[in-house]
């Protein structure tokens, strides 16, 4: 907080985004002009960075490909009271952004999302894969952690000072948007949607997005994800599957010695007790790792007090 002002940092990551990059920061520059605005340029090969240090943008390179890897840069380097982060391909209505700070600024959310997928998505988007890819991956996470998030991979969002400063990023790649959207659902911060405005790209501008295996990427999170937030309701379903196997091969052992009082069918019989064996573990794996994972968000929220109590002396210190 800079005096009574909020201080608003604008993040926009890019990668060979010259055909629409000036047009992006002059809307931001126009629309928010005490803001600060950085473009992380992630190994460019055209005129990206020198586009946006002429139109007044901050520029600053991450060397390491992949937008998890620029989010992790960009809440590294960036101080700010609030967040706006947006892709550089100008598919977002500049307007639309700026009002996801609202919530932010009247405390009532640390994470804000542009919902596109209630607004013009399906009618701009010329890539159906992408459209079904989107519904997929929403389906599975509020089906998953019992949530109702409308836009899990959109890439307008605002954040608040805590949630950018407490959030360990782990992933690398596109997969980053659903990574922060669960961490949120997982660690209790306060959420928004408010619906955004979507438009296909403009000419000259091309999607950096693989859809099959980014696509993929994506889904592998998800799973992944969902055995470190719900692993008691994961290796719950693994033990299942298991025991379910065990018991189908062990019928037909069974039904021979209650026949004839022998067993000639024992692979099976050696199997079925081996699935056994491994849903037990797996159950017991899931009760060790939800105990894991009950410490873990202790820890977390004992850090957020302390990293509240270590910001209110900051401002209490600036103020004198």
């Amino acid at each position: 907080m800079r005096g009574n002002s909020i201080d608003i940092a604008v993040l926009i990551p890019c990668h060979d985004e010259a055909a629409t990059i000036t047009k992006v920061v002059g809307d931001y520059r126009r629309l928010l002009p005490d803001a600060r605005i950085y473009v992380f340029d992630n190994n460019s090969t055209d005129a990206t960075a020198s586009l946006a240090a002429e139109a007044g943008a901050v520029v600053i390179p991450e060397p390491r490909q992949g937008k998890g890897f620029v989010v992790r840069s960009m809440f590294r380097s960036v101080d700010a009271d609030v967040y706006l982060m947006v892709d550089g391909d100008d598919t977002y209505e500049a307007e639309d952004i700026v009002s996801l700070a609202a919530p932010i600024m009247a405390g009532q959310a640390d994470m804000v999302i542009g919902d596109r997928l209630s607004s013009t998505y399906f009618q701009e988007n010329r890539r159906p894969l992408h459209g079904a890819g989107n519904r997929l991956v929403r389906w599975l996470i509020n089906t998953l952690f019992r949530a109702n998030v409308h836009d899990i991979m959109t890439g307008g969002r605002a954040f608040s000072r805590v949630f950018v400063q407490t959030y360990p990023v782990m992933s690398g790649g596109f997969e980053i948007e659903t990574e922060m959207t669960l961490h949120a659902l997982d660690r209790g911060f306060l959420m928004d949607e408010i619906p955004v405005r979507y438009r296909e790209r403009s000419g000259g501008s091309v999607s950096k997005l693989r859809t099959i295996p980014d696509g993929i990427r994506v889904l592998g999170t998800v799973f992944e994800l969902f055995k470190d937030f719900r692993p008691l309701l994961f290796f719950s379903i693994v033990a299942a599957l298991l025991l379910a196997g065990g018991v189908t091969l062990f019928a037909a052992p069974l039904g021979e010695y209650l026949e004839t009082g022998f067993v000639k069918k024992v692979p099976s019989l050696v199997v079925a007790a081996g699935l056994g064996m491994g849903s037990l573990l797996a159950i017991s794996a899931g009760a060790i790792m939800d105990s894991l994972r009950k410490q873990s968000r202790m820890l977390y929220e004992l850090e957020l007090h302390r990293w509240a109590r270590e910001y209110g002396r900051r401002l209490a210190r600036g103020s004198e």
